[in-house]
């Protein structure tokens, strides 16, 4: 059942695939704006073998992971602490709500008087977009723990730390992986703003640099690139918290079906 689920995901993208070579074989398209399937295959061929997809493709999985770990580690502290003290969160949460509504790539004529058109730079776009998803479900997470069982665990003398750990936190992970799902997502979503600045090697180069050059074919090559690794990393992500909350009762479709904040 499952694998026939699978096979139906598949019939859009045949089609879609099948509908453009049969336009480009008519001549239907202009091969300088939408390049022929085959035309694409064949320069995807020899971006591979000569390195360059796979080199640009890595620079920017280690930008994105960088960024994606730094979010991370500022993110859910924060939230913990916001979660568990009201007069916390209200020290933040303008400050918060402020930079929450503003697009990272506003900031990057900023970032780029601060930071230069070094890594920083870059970093700093996919963390701004990675922090806010990741906060808002950890935070929410943590607030909706079940009181009841808290009060269990005061009763039982339970020191304010074991109940976070023992109490809190179990029941915080479904929120706390669907914000760190989001978050992976609008990471990648920041990678081609992030790679604008002037950056020397990325896919977001890669596909600035075809652009100025008149090559849709790479640009295509790079667009592809971007979805499939950012669709290979989130199958890796779902099946990793699937057997990490599988210990808690049960599993859950982290990200399909939960109604979170995603910004």
């Amino acid at each position: 059942m499952e694998k026939n689920k699978s096979m139906n995901g598949l019939y859009l993208p045949v089609f879609i695939i099948f509908a453009w070579w049969a336009l480009s074989s008519l001549g239907l398209t202009n091969e300088y704006i939408m390049p022929s399937p085959e035309k694409v295959v064949k320069t995807s061929s020899n971006l591979i073998s000569s390195g360059m997809l796979q080199k640009h493709l890595l620079v920017s999985l280690a930008r994105v992971l960088v960024g994606f770990v730094v979010a991370f580690a500022a993110a859910f502290p924060l939230a913990v602490f916001c979660g568990l003290s009201s007069k916390f969160e209200e020290f933040f949460k303008p400050t918060l709500e402020f930079i929450r509504h503003v697009p990272p790539m506003a900031l990057i004529p900023m970032l780029i008087l601060w930071f230069g058109i070094g890594e920083v730079s870059k970093l700093s776009i996919i963390f701004l977009a990675t922090f806010f998803p990741i906060y808002l479900n950890t935070l929410s997470g943590i607030r909706e723990a079940d009181v009841k069982l808290i009060q269990v665990g005061e009763v039982f003398g339970f020191s304010r730390s074991k109940i976070f750990f023992w109490i809190i936190l179990p029941q915080a992970i479904p929120s706390i992986l669907v914000g760190m799902q989001i978050g992976l997502g609008y990471s990648w979503r920041a990678l081609i703003g992030a790679e604008l600045i002037a950056a020397s090697s990325g896919i977001g180069y890669m596909i600035i640099d075809a652009e100025q050059l008149s090559r849709p074919d790479i640009i295509i090559i790079g667009i592809m690139a971007i979805g499939i690794a950012g669709y290979a990393i989130d199958a890796l992500f779902m099946e990793a918290t699937r057997r990490i909350t599988r210990w808690s009762g049960g599993e859950q479709h982290h990200g399909e079906s939960d109604d979170k904040k995603c910004s």
